[in-house]
């Protein structure tokens, strides 16, 4: 490999949700490919969906797939900054893995903290430089939020600090795609303009050629080239983090197929836990709080929150929670994963006020369990072994509290330094605090045995995503002008 690159590359855009994240995943394989050492850098996540770094360190979801697809493990340097709400007007601010405070909205978008986290920022992003190389740099959001902007510590302040050559994306499904990219560059300053070295019209759908006077027209108009039109797919299976994608996910069962429902909660966490059992042809996955599509569910999973109690609250007013747990007690297959768990248990209490000032709620009782809420927040990667099997499981934990259950109850896994985690009551009932429990074959295989019309060995979810990077990294490169990226990265 003859190209040379002197300056990272970043990807900002023109509102939420428009790729981004996939996009930068993408490249991280590309640069991979292409004989580099590259990996991911986001100064700044706001995300329910978090992963724990081999160090105990907590960060965006996000970034921990993008360091997969450039083969590298994750750490807390590549998202040093991380946002996960409590509320609508509060969030939790991770720092450097660990938690930092709780901070209302106003406190934290006025910048009372900004200077010294975007100093933490930079901090992390020279470390990665010094062993890595291209950087790949993700944005947060629109780069033109002009009343949030001053204190702005993801966008255009990264990108002029990093002199990273930054490519402006735009999702074109949303239509006005000529307003959103020309008014993004033109409320930048000067400074942040320079910066913008290329355009992604990303989402395509249809003869990708019938965009050429499309392009043409960007560039008279910004002075920016279109370096790539990536056209929309759906046979690439990659890791959404954004709460938006959502909203594209099923909400009704399905009579073809083993029907698992996870319990819609306000403040869901970490729903990427779900990813691999969705990917598997024969479940059918979706997300409700209606009582008569949880009534048709072969399994019902009660997902992570960042708000236990508000959640549980809201499940009881909507009825869902005395609806799950009459399911339960009538047979139906019940699991929790963390907030899911502590859900399930008995009482949930919280004398520090971690969550707000409910001192305690009754849980469904499903599970012979009680959880106290504590101020410090468990981060731990583990490995395990799931019921009776012997196949060496892995997963990771994210909690702020600590759940007991009484002695003649039966745990659910035996770390692999002899300690029990996790209850069940039966083969049907069970809660964990471990995420990605479903990533492993025995664990889908064991939960979906009473339904599935033929057992078989669950495909390895590590392999399966390894081929879904090389499949995205081949269609992003296909519709990229990468002759172009490459020049612009060796100035």
């Amino acid at each position: 490999m003859n190209r040379k690159i002197n300056r990272p590359i970043m990807f900002v855009g023109t509102g939420s949700d428009v790729g981004k994240s996939v996009l930068a995943a993408a490249f991280c394989r590309i640069f991979r490919e292409d004989g580099f050492f590259p990996a991911p850098f986001k100064s700044q996540n706001m995300s329910l969906n978090s992963f724990v770094t081999a160090n105990g360190g907590e960060i965006g979801r996000a970034q921990a797939v993008q360091a997969e697809a450039c083969g590298i493990d994750c750490h807390t340097d590549m998202n040093p900054v991380l946002l996960k709400p409590s509320s609508d007007k509060t969030a939790q601010v991770i720092l450097n893995g660990k938690v930092f405070g709780n901070y209302s909205a106003g406190s934290y978008f006025r910048g009372e903290i900004k200077e010294q986290l975007f100093a933490e920022a930079i901090k992390a992003f020279q470390r990665l430089s010094k062993k890595y190389n291209p950087m790949v740099l993700e944005g947060a959001g629109s780069i033109s939020e002009l009343n949030l902007k001053e204190n702005d510590i993801a966008n255009m302040r990264v990108a002029v600090a990093t002199n990273a050559a930054t490519i402006l994306v735009a999702d074109i499904e949303r239509g006005g795609v000529f307003a959103s990219v020309y008014g993004s560059i033109q409320l930048l300053l000067p400074e942040e303009r320079k910066q913008i070295k290329g355009i992604i019209i990303n989402k395509f759908r249809g003869d990708i050629s019938l965009f050429d006077e499309g392009r043409k027209i960007i560039k008279e108009i910004t002075g920016v080239p279109v370096l790539g039109v990536i056209p929309a797919f759906n046979h690439i299976q990659i890791e959404e983090e954004d709460s938006v994608s959502l909203e594209r996910k099923a909400t009704f069962a399905n009579d073809n197929k083993i029907n698992v429902a996870v319990v819609l909660l306000r403040r869901i966490s970490n729903f990427t836990d779900f990813n691999r059992l969705e990917h598997d042809e024969r479940v059918h996955l979706y997300y409700t709080n209606n009582q008569a599509e949880l009534q048709k569910a072969d399994i019902i999973i009660l997902p992570g929150s960042k708000n236990t109690i508000a959640d549980i609250i809201e499940l009881r007013r909507n009825g869902v929670a005395a609806e799950v747990s009459k399911l339960a007690r009538a047979g139906k297959t019940v699991i929790g994963i963390c907030g899911g768990y502590q859900m399930m248990g008995q009482r949930i209490k919280d004398p520090h006020g971690v969550e707000g000032d409910v001192v305690a709620v009754p849980g469904l009782n499903i599970l012979p369990t009680t959880t106290i809420l504590e101020a410090e927040k468990q981060t731990i990667r583990s490995s395990f072994y799931f019921k009776n099997y012997e196949t060496r499981c892995s997963g990771y934990e994210i909690h702020m509290g600590k759940t007991t259950f009484a002695e003649n109850a039966k745990p659910l896994n035996r770390l692999t330094e002899g300690k029990n985690e996790g209850c069940c009551t039966n083969e049907n009932c069970w809660g964990t605090y471990m995420h990605g429990i479903l990533d492993n074959p025995v664990v889908i295989d064991d939960l979906l045995a009473p339904f599935a019309k033929e057992q078989r060995a669950t495909e390895d979810y590590n392999e399966f995503k390894q081929k879904q990077y090389d499949l995205l990294a081949a269609h992003v490169r296909e519709n990229m002008d990468m002759d172009a990226v490459y020049k612009m990265l060796q100035e």
